[in-house]
């Protein structure tokens, strides 16, 4: 990768940054507000589902507005939603208000990731590339969910939620000051005869369905870790600085791996990583009920943020060798709405799985689901082998 490329990409994920971080830190602020006003946990659990579910239905219509207008334009529309969010939490930090941020904030988030993994996959020339921005592209939101977090709650502690929710609607600003100056590709040319589609024909693509179902599975894994690590470590008897630097190490294996992926790119391939990173997480999930100990399970913690953190830049880049460089958009945005869907459904059904299997059964039964899975990774051999042609 070239110094102008390299220095255009540090832009980009910089803008990223403060977007997501806005999304983050209202995420955080937000509900500790609800909860302050005495609104129940359910009541706080419909306001973070917003954050995801405006990102579903959101997904397909950025894809295609990406397609069309290219990056600066949807990024801007993003930076504008998530400032307005930041102001009606201002204005009005009552629940309703605090409703409408949640989807204003987390729907820009949602759009705004969509043009800028289309820009950057276009970008990139080669596999090699594909894989190095989108390991680096990944590295944003996991520094984001840092940084919103800690920065809204030095605002509640030091000025109220007013000044957090000002920080919030300031945090877009300071994205789009790194993101205006980006330089837009040329237009994509849509080949002669091709009819324009829409994001569900993609569909009807046997190798895009199988990415989508594994990416789908092993994001799963990211919610069940989520969802379910409070509730074991609460029935070992586990305090909550415990159970929270588990799911920080987590975090922190993730990040790790993709610094190092970039280095490696040239030798890695989506289909064999992807693969590894099934079998690893069975494997993981079989073991991790049987940990009783607190060094043991953040051990074995550590070992799944390895193993999940490859996926996202090895999924990025099948993603956009198997699918016509003019659907991108529409591609992206269908495998956010997925995994953003899941990210609404499956702590609802992991939470009713526990209740009758006990969570040692969650996550075995999703250990033997991801492990017949591998089967649909190695499939993925087909895009490699075709693209290397």
């Amino acid at each position: 990768m070239t110094e102008r490329k390299g220095a255009e990409l540090a832009r980009l994920i910089t803008g990223q940054v403060f977007l997501h971080a806005s999304m983050a830190g209202m995420r955080m602020a937000a509900p500790l507000l609800a909860l302050r006003a005495g609104y129940s946990e359910a009541a706080v659990g419909v306001l973070l589902a917003l954050f995801a579910l405006t990102q579903v239905f959101l997904a397909l219509p950025a894809g295609r507005y990406a397609d069309r207008h290219g990056l600066r334009r949807p990024f801007g529309w993003s930076v504008l939603a998530a400032t307005i969010g930041g102001a009606v939490a201002v204005a009005f930090p009552v629940f309703p208000a605090l409703c409408a941020a949640a989807l204003l904030t987390g729907g820009a988030t949602g759009a705004a990731s969509i043009a800028l993994q289309r820009h950057v996959g276009r970008a990139a020339e080669g596999p090699t590339q594909l894989k190095q921005v989108f390991s680096w592209l990944a590295i944003g939101p996991a520094f984001s969910n840092f940084l919103g977090p800690f920065a809204a709650g030095v605002a509640i502690d030091h000025g109220g939620f007013r000044l957090a929710f000002a920080l919030v609607g300031v945090l877009p600003l300071v994205g789009w000051f790194w993101v205006r100056g980006a330089k837009e590709l040329p237009p994509v040319q849509v080949p002669p005869g091709s009819r324009p589609g829409t994001a569900w024909d993609l569909l009807g693509e046997p190798m895009f369905r199988r990415l989508l179902l594994v990416n789908w599975l092993l994001s799963s894994c990211w919610d069940v870790h989520t969802f379910v690590v409070p509730v074991l470590g609460h029935e070992r008897g586990l305090s909550a600085s415990v159970i929270g630097s588990i799911l920080g190490a987590f975090a922190i294996a993730a990040v790790s791996v993709r610094l190092v992926m970039p280095i490696m790119a040239a030798r890695l391939k989506e289909w064999a990583v992807i693969m590894a990173s099934m079998a690893a997480t069975a494997l993981l999930f079989t073991a991790y009920p049987l940990l009783h100990a607190p060094l043991a399970m953040g051990a074995c913690s550590v070992l799944l943020g390895v193993a999940l953190g490859t996926v996202q830049p090895m999924i990025m880049s099948t993603l956009h060798q198997i699918t016509p460089e003019h659907r991108h958009g529409q591609a992206v945005g269908l495998r956010l709405m997925a995994i953003n869907a899941s990210s609404v459904a499956m702590p609802m059904l992991f939470g009713a799985a526990g209740a009758v299997i006990g969570i040692a059964g969650v996550f075995w039964t999703v250990a033997a689901v991801v492990a017949g899975g591998t089967r649909l990774a190695s499939g993925l051999r087909e895009a490699d082998a075709a693209h290397s042609r």
